[in-house]
């Protein structure tokens, strides 16, 4: 047996002892070493614990584990260097775990730890002794079956191991396919875990395939369950007089909808009505699920469950069911619909002189995409041309007013794909923000504010009544502190102390700085990741970003969960109901940000995804890049014309041996002395693609 490997069976079973001494004989036993060249070797291994403070020596060959006797429970973490941490729940300081003494142990799992005696002045380290829950059982991976026998190649980093699965466990999985596996049992001395195969997505490199494959690995649906699809083609979408009577109708109001070309829920709208005093009436509509989603049925608790519909680069998977999503709550032109809507009376200036939060009955007059709204504004001509100017003309005003207040300008370009009939990139392109989609987000923004300003705000000595609200805190200080002396090797400065709204100016005047530079999407996306993360909560602390004191998400319940629960709530206080539980209403809320998260990074990953697939035809070609990260493996490279970003492995460097620089985030030629430092540009050529991996491999040249 390598030394390694008797290293990593040793290990354990020098925590069977506790505090009684033991010597080599007895601890070969207990370890299950029968091999006479391997016991030979024990005497050198137990010299390696001694060495590494693990047992001490008590007495001629007897030794005894240098442990502290406490035991702790947390959650494994680790980082991107591959070093494994516990995080106690008690939130004590953080314990070292080394690769051997993890025990099968992941990311994320719950566990309880054995704390060693400190050595020296070193970091306080443990043993996993007991997986208390898993963080994650399922994953997803290829099929490999050679010779009978059958393991699944997982593609998640957590696992690095391969899941064999007996004969009687494939669930019909054939050799090539994607699948997805279940971890049913690691025993404490194999190699392998064991599985069973619960679904098999098809074969691997189909689009089809691939999409689910990444849904599954994030723990998200692929697809919508028949029996709520049914349920849903029960629903009536006739609208009776008595629900028309009894709200307010705008039907005769100019209305419509602005959204993206391959929309099919419209979930707002806007209207635009002249008063007599001279200021304008705006409408902001939104769908009105509520009113076909009860609390508790079926398809709430599996919209619940969902919290969010997610939108790969292909498809829309729904929060909703097709019927709900696309035509009872989507509010099409000349249809009747149903509404919860806040109707403001605004001045020229854009100051809000009165609101009305009503449920309301609609009838959109036009559906607009973004680039007809845009050619409209541009051109001064069109259908409702009048309206649309003057809500731009709004838009505008409530725009500079937010920056004024302290707002941040973050408007990073997104990718985007021209996908043929299979599902395969044959074109990328970067999406622009132009004044149609700001003229929707601000009135967006303003009711979202409003309807969160109406229940949270109270007269003095008043508590207001648990609420769902979208907050965003402030920086964290060390991690801006840390961007700061980032982007002042570039030249820029950035204001880290004083009040909100100086260090929110001191940002955007960077972000315009940068604007059009070559390290503008490097300085943008590290100015977001020294932000803290927007959440859902009842416990308002404001929003920095956009610098709202109330804030809420209202208009989007065809899409978000908590849009629904806030018109639930508006719906129950404006009828007198008393305070809902707080605690309960956390919890959905902790609910509804995790799952928010990770449909993000399912998104992120078919970008990803779609980026691999359209860079694998353009092997050998050379584009212009910027280097986007510096690590001790290797310098990724953004190509600045699609936002591709691959890997120049320092290995492929073979002008020189580079070394890196964590401080200065540059890798250094050891003889040359030639520097490769964030925000550089190169130039590179694709050389390796790897669809599984989701990996780019680049050279330089």
């Amino acid at each position: 047996m390598k030394r390694k490997d008797l290293i990593n069976q040793v290990a354990p079973a020098i925590l069977m002892f506790e505090n009684k001494p033991f010597n080599h004989k007895q601890l070969a036993a207990v370890a299950g070493i029968t091999k006479a060249g391997d016991k030979a070797k024990l005497p050198h291994i137990l010299d390696y614990f001694v060495g590494q403070g693990i047992i001490q020596e008590v007495d001629r060959g007897k030794y005894k584990a240098i442990t502290l006797n406490k035991y702790v429970i947390g959650t494994i973490d680790r980082n991107n260097n591959d070093k494994t941490h516990l995080i106690p729940d008690d939130g004590g300081e953080k314990i070292f775990i080394a690769e051997r003494n993890l025990n099968h142990a992941m990311k994320n799992d719950r566990v309880k730890v054995l704390v060693y005696a400190k050595r020296n002045s070193r970091q306080t380290e443990g043993e996993v002794v007991e997986i208390i829950e898993r963080n994650k059982t399922k994953f997803v991976g290829v099929m490999s079956i050679c010779n009978g026998v059958a393991f699944v190649i997982v593609d998640n980093r957590l696992l690095s191991n391969d899941i064999y699965v007996p004969k009687e466990k494939l669930n019909g999985a054939k050799d090539g396919q994607k699948v997805i596996v279940e971890m049913t049992d690691w025993p404490e001395k194999a190699k392998n875990p064991f599985g069973r195969i619960i679904d098999v997505l098809g074969d691997a490199g189909e689009n089809e395939t691939e999409m689910h494959a990444i849904l599954a690995e994030y723990g998200l649906p692929y697809s919508y369950p028949e029996d709520l699809v049914e349920e849903a083609e029960k629903i009536d979408a006739n609208i009776s007089k008595k629900e028309i009577d009894s709200r307010l109708d705008c039907r005769k109001t100019t209305t419509f909808t602005i959204d993206p070309v391959d929309a099919k829920d419209f979930d707002d709208a806007l209207s635009y009505k002249k008063l007599p005093n001279g200021n304008v009436e705006i409408g902001v509509h939104i769908a009105d699920v509520s009113h076909y989603v009860t609390p508790g049925s079926p398809i709430d608790k599996e919209a619940y469950d969902r919290a969010t519909s997610v939108y790969l680069v292909d498809r829309t998977v729904p929060m909703l069911p097709e019927k709900l999503c696309n035509l009872v709550c989507s509010l099409r032109p000349n249809e009747d619909k149903l509404c919860f809507s806040v109707v403001f009376e605004m001045t020229d200036k854009a100051e809000v002189k009165d609101y009305r939060i009503v449920k309301t009955v609609i009838c959109s007059d036009r559906r607009f995409t973004y680039e007809e709204a845009q050619e409209v504004i541009e051109t001064e001509k069109g259908d409702f041309a009048e309206e649309i100017l003057a809500m731009n003309a709004l838009a505008k005003q409530l725009r500079a007013n937010r920056f004024k207040q302290g707002a941040i300008a973050f408007e990073r370009s997104e990718v985007r794909f021209n996908i043929d009939e299979t599902g395969r990139p044959i074109g990328v392109y970067i999406k622009e923000s132009k004044d149609a989609h700001k003229l929707v987000e601000e009135f967006m923004l303003l009711a979202n504010r409003t309807v969160a300003a109406h229940i949270g705000k109270v007269k003095q000595g008043k508590t207001p009544k648990t609420f769902v609200y979208r907050v965003h805190d402030e920086p964290n200080p060390e991690k801006l502190s840390m961007f700061s002396d980032f982007i002042s090797r570039f030249g820029y400065k950035l204001r880290t102390t004083g009040k909100k709204s100086e260090i929110s100016s001191s940002i955007n005047k960077l972000l315009d700085n940068v604007e059009g530079k070559r390290e503008q999407n490097l300085v943008e996306t590290l100015a977001i990741r020294s932000m803290a993360k927007a959440i859902y909560t009842t416990d308002n602390i404001g929003h920095y970003g956009l610098a709202f004191e109330y804030y809420t998400h209202f208009t989007s319940p065809i899409r978000r969960y908590p849009d629904v629960l806030v018109h639930r709530l508006l719906t129950l206080y404006a009828e007198g109901g008393g305070s809902v539980n707080e605690a309960k209403y956390e919890d959905m809320c902790e609910h509804c940000s995790s799952r928010e998260q990770l449909a993000a990074s399912a998104e992120r990953a078919s970008i990803k995804y779609k980026q691999v697939e359209y860079m694998s035809e353009r092997k050998g070609q050379v584009f212009d890049g910027v280097i986007s990260g510096v690590t001790e493996w290797g310098i990724y490279v953004e190509i600045i014309s699609n936002k591709c970003e691959g890997m120049v492995a320092l290995r492929d460097l073979d002008d020189d041996f580079y070394i890196y620089d964590e401080k200065n985030y540059c890798i250094i030629g050891r003889q040359s002395k030639k520097k490769y430092q964030l925000g550089d540009e190169v130039s590179i050529m694709v050389s390796r693609v790897n669809l599984d991996k989701k990996q780019l491999d680049f050279i330089l040249v």
